[in-house]
């Protein structure tokens, strides 16, 4: 029996990909084990989306190459999609974002010919890998991958050039899918895709349609979306949340900059008014929603004046959560060919700042629920505590053990950051 260990960089979209790989390696035979173990092969799902992305990568494949001289080592995914031509010694297999699916294959072939395999794809890709998962071992909450690739351009962005077309899973397979997982016992799915709003553009149906289907299924209890951008969140979309505790009171919105200028120069799809009007829509439906959402400080030409509209936007909207990043540049986007770019320490002392900001508007979030009643699903037992989420996000900690993978009501007591403490 070979062994794998297997390392996923990067979003959720890779950790659903990379989990569907370890149940096709399990139903081949193969061992699964630690990726710090000796193993005979080594599997490691790359991210590209910034320049530290690339480097964790880059370290990660020859961590595994130094680990184990005589393993198998593969890397797929976005770093190999933006670098075909990438190469180390002890490499021995590299797959872009098409036919990850094929892992167990392209492995028989490899162990049978102990010929080095780089499979080369031209163009963009167009249709969508169908996978499907019906357990996460050791989590709660189940990932569900409705859709890839992205159509929109961001400046900044390399996403579109390395996961191709938006394309969506066939509608029937996702409801199937959902179906299994809340049969197998998961409470709350959480929807996932490199542009999830955008599902249904290639097919006959719509983001809201499946929505509408999904909360619908027969004991589901949370349905969470990873990421969707504001003008995705038409009426449609918010009737759904109008209509359905199913959908959790979470959102997570990337506004990416709090100032015009910069959102203009990122090729982004709305202004200042519009997100703004669409914020007061959803709490109209909504009063306390969670909504967290992506801010990239240090774009080229974002003058120090720009950078303090972004904060004050930010503490106008009262976010829940900033993820905030320094912008890096990525060959071959708009972008990296824009004058005015920001020295590294101006963006890092910008990033600092604005996470300040983060703690303290989660912090005021936070802090309206205490002496308040919260649903739990309890995630894990350590140290004396139960730990959760909220269906609005907030991180759990409860002074008793509770069981698990149930939810549970309990009175927040206080505030211990990144914890509401309860009772």
């Amino acid at each position: 029996m070979r062994s794998v260990g297997i390392l996923t960089l990067g979003c959720k979209v890779n950790t659903y990909e990379s989990e569907f790989v370890i149940n096709e390696l399990k139903k081949a035979g193969y061992e699964i084990k630690d990726f710090d173990d000796v193993c005979d092969v080594y599997i490691i799902n790359t991210c590209t989306v910034t320049n530290s992305s690339d480097n964790k990568s880059k370290k990660m494949i020859r961590q595994a190459i130094k680990r184990n001289p005589n393993s198998c080592v593969v890397a797929m995914g976005c770093f190999i999609a933006a670098n075909p031509d990438y190469h180390e010694d002890g490499l021995d297999i590299t797959i872009g974002n098409k036919d990850k699916s094929k892992i167990v294959e392209l492995l028989d072939q490899y162990f049978k010919n102990k010929e080095q395999l780089q499979l080369q794809y031209t163009g963009r890709l167009k249709e969508f890998e169908d996978m499907y998962i019906n357990n996460f071992p050791g989590r709660t909450r189940a990932f569900v991958k409705i859709q890839d690739g992205c159509d929109n351009f961001c400046s900044y962005c390399i996403i579109p050039f390395v996961r191709g077309k938006c394309r969506s899973k066939e509608e029937e397979r996702i409801v199937e899918e959902i179906t299994d997982l809340v049969n197998n016992g998961y409470k709350e799915v959480v929807l996932t895709g490199i542009h999830t709003g955008s599902y249904g553009v290639d097919l006959d149906t719509s983001f809201a349609h499946l929505l509408n289907r999904l909360v619908n299924i027969n004991g589901l209890e949370r349905l969470r979306i990873s990421s969707i951008e504001t003008t995705e969140l038409n009426e449609e979309v918010l009737d759904v949340l109008r209509n359905s505790n199913i959908l959790v009171d979470h959102l997570h919105i990337p506004i990416q900059a709090g100032s015009n200028e910069i959102l203009k120069a990122m090729n982004r799809k709305y202004d200042l008014d519009y997100f703004f009007k669409k914020i007061e829509e959803i709490r109209s439906i909504r009063p306390e929603i969670s909504i967290s959402t992506d801010v990239i400080v240090g774009f080229p030409g974002e003058s120090e004046e720009l950078f303090q509209t972004t904060i004050d936007t930010c503490r106008k909207i009262e976010f829940s959560k900033l993820h905030v990043f320094p912008y890096s540049e990525r060959r071959g986007t708009a972008s990296s060919r824009m004058d005015n770019k920001l020295d590294n320490s101006i963006k890092k002392d910008r990033a600092r700042r604005l996470i300040e900001v983060s703690h303290e508007l989660e912090t005021n979030y936070m802090s309206k629920y205490i002496g308040k009643e919260i649903e739990v699903l309890v995630e894990e037992y350590k140290d004396g505590y139960s730990y959760g989420h909220t269906g609005n996000y907030l991180y759990a900690k409860i002074n008793r053990e509770l069981p698990h993978n149930e939810i549970v009501k309990v009175k927040v007591k206080e505030i211990s950051y990144p914890y509401v403490v309860c009772e």
